[in-house]
This record gives structure tokens, C-alpha cells and sequence, in this order.
């Protein structure tokens, strides 16, 4: 169950419609998960800076069971969502940074329980 959080200092406006659902469908291919276990949040005109500056920025936050447990993994995910992130959000890669969370099935929350026993 992925979690894919957007955060940018770009007005609401400059950004593509539909971006959610782009990243949905994004992140489900590149993470090899089903596009109806991921869970996307798009924050956009906040005040941030990235690398000592407040130019337009975005910071990505991905987290997930499974898929994020190695420097060689995340690097080839990490190569693909720049790919997305710069064409959707019209940035240069030195202005947007990932980060990646690997999450354990007990840590999340789902229908009164925890995905370790669904």
C-alpha cells in the first residue's frame, strides 16, 4: 500500500489537472503495485526552500511495504518518478527532491486493522 505525497511551492494553478490520479498511475507502475492500493496527496503553494533556495520547488514523499528496502532499488525509482515530476511539474531535477520510506505491514492502518492481517 504505497503512500505518495507531492509538496510544492508551485500555485495550485501551474499545476497539470488531474495530477493525482498522473501519480497514481505512476507510482503504481514504477513501484509494481495495483493502482488501487496507492494513496496520493498533492500539497501545493507552500512556502519551502531546497538547496538554500526558494525558487520553485517540490519534495516527494514515497512510502511503502516492500518495495523500498535497498540504495539499488529506490535509485532506479528514484530515476523514473524524476522522470514524471520534471514533465508534469515543468522543474528542473535540481530543484525537486524523494524521499523514500520503507514501511512494515503493522504500521499501517486499514479497515479496524492492520495490513499485517488483511
Amino acid at each position: 500500500m504505497p503512500f505518495v505525497e507531492l509538496e510544492t511551492s508551485l500555485p495550485a494553478e501551474r499545476l497539470p489537472p488531474g495530477l493525482a490520479l498522473q501519480l497514481c498511475s505512476a507510482a503504481a507502475d514504477i513501484l509494481g503495485k495495483p493502482a488501487e492500493r496507492v494513496n496520493v496527496t498533492v500539497r501545493s503553494g507552500l512556502p519551502m526552500v531546497v538547496a538554500g533556495s526558494a525558487e520553485p520547488c517540490a519534495q516527494l514523499l514515497v512510502s511503502s511495504i516492500g518495495v523500498l528496502g535497498s540504495a539499488e532499488e529506490n535509485r532506479r525509482h528514484s530515476a523514473r518518478f524524476f522522470d514524471v515530476l520534471t514533465a508534469q511539474l515543468g522543474l528542473g531535477p535540481e530543484r525537486i527532491v524523494i524521499r523514500f520510506f520503507p514501511l512494515e505491514p503493522w504500521q499501517i492502518g486499514k479497515n479496524r486493522t492492520v495490513m499485517t492481517f488483511l
